[in-house]
């Protein structure tokens, strides 16, 4: 950082902490709304939003964003994975924005708004002020507080009852699971794991303003928000043009490929053991230890975090936590008479399974289909198996 950048900077900020002083900013000074595009890895899915503030008089060009965390927090993963994880607003120069995203091939497109210089001047103020030690830091929150939700937060605090929002472009209201399936690939792990882990809360109607957990929605609700009923976005421009980036894995790596794979084969081990009047062990081991250690995550995900999203989650109804414990029995050579209930009371679940899909109550991964025929056919058989196994 230039001895030029760090004058300018330490100037600014003495200049918004002055006593009395109403302008800090120049007349030149504009404020902007930054989108920027989906990347390749998960947490870039959904794009990101964030304010900037220029000032050529003052030689500034900064970037505040919210949903910043960092890696070297005490208890980083442990509290990530409980909801308990604190995130922060961040400021950074435009040019170490741009060059960030340059790197990940992802697009950013930026909206002027049309505020006067008291305006802005509240709005810088509001975000210096809150990237103060004891207010920077906040829970972070998928749905309701990220780095999205945070921007037309800023600007109802600073703008007042004049800033106001027009939700009558949106023809159609989606679920916000509908609304994350529209950045991912159903053919993926990221969108197939998303599924299984949230619950059926996200199955309910986003209203207009929840829609703005996601940038793009941001992006497009500020084109339809007016100030002192005027358009607040004076002019859009592209900062750097990059085309949408493909989400289309190889087959071979894909959800699709290996739960297909998972039904043929338990199919094909089934129809040998019904022939041989045998069965293979290894194969009951496996699907009770899998379906039984994803339903122990399912239940912590549930009732053992903040996150509010993984609430009322029935993918535990075929992803069992008990199985973990059945799979004990599963590596005996013969089965106890009573785990035959134990069977019907797992296929009436995958029954239940389904009906809550046709009800609405839970949208499941289409994939999905592939794990409950699997598990269907093997439970049949394990139940039959049981029921003729010599006395």
């Amino acid at each position: 950082m230039c001895k030029k950048y760090i004058l300018s900077l330490t100037l600014f900020l003495l200049a918004l902490n002055a006593f009395g002083q109403d302008v800090a900013l120049s007349p030149l000074s504009k404020i902007s709304l930054l989108t920027v595009g989906t990347g390749q890895e998960l947490a870039a899915k959904f794009g990101h939003s964030a304010i900037r503030a220029q000032d050529p008089t003052l030689g500034l060009d900064e970037v505040y964003g919210y949903g910043t965390y960092d890696f070297d927090d005490p208890n980083f993963y442990l509290n990530f994975t409980r909801g308990k994880l604190s995130y922060t607003i961040s400021r950074i120069p435009f040019r170490y924005f741009k060059m960030a995203y340059v790197q990940e091939e992802r697009w950013i497109k930026e909206q002027e708004l049309d505020l006067d210089l008291k305006q802005r001047n509240q709005i810088v103020i509001f975000l210096e002020n809150n990237l103060l030690p004891e207010n920077r830091k906040y829970k972070y929150d998928f749905l309701f507080d990220n780095c999205a939700t945070r921007i037309p937060l800023v600007f109802e605090k600073t703008l007042g009852n004049t800033f106001q929002f027009d939700y009558d472009y949106l023809s159609n209201r989606y679920t916000f699971r509908e609304l994350i399936r529209q950045n991912l690939n159903p053919n993926t792990w990221s969108n197939f794991g998303i599924d299984l882990a949230l619950g059926s809360v996200i199955d309910r109607r986003a209203t207009p303003s929840e829609h703005m957990f996601l940038p793009i929605y941001v992006y497009r609700q500020m084109q339809h928000t007016t100030l002192n009923n005027a358009p607040i976005v004076k002019k859009e421009s592209v900062v750097l043009d990059l085309p949408e980036q493909e989400d289309q894995p190889f087959f071979l790596w894909t959800p699709a490929f290996w739960l297909g794979l998972l039904l043929l084969l338990v199919a094909v081990i089934t129809y040998r053991d019904v022939k041989g009047h045998t069965r293979l062990k290894g194969l009951d081991l496996a699907l009770f230890t899998v379906t039984g250690l994803a339903g122990l995550l399912i239940v912590f995900l549930w009732f053992f975090t903040d996150h509010e999203a993984t609430k009322e989650n029935y993918n535990a109804l075929w992803a069992f936590a008990p199985n973990s414990i059945m799979a004990f029995y599963l590596s005996r050579q013969r089965l106890p008479q009573w785990l035959g209930l134990y069977i019907l009371l797992l296929l009436l679940l995958l029954g239940v399974t389904v009906i809550f899909w046709i009800l609405q109550i839970q949208s499941f991964s289409i994939l999905l289909v592939l794990v409950l025929l699997a598990l269907s056919i093997r439970y049949v058989f394990l139940y039959r198996f049981i029921s003729h196994q010599k006395k």
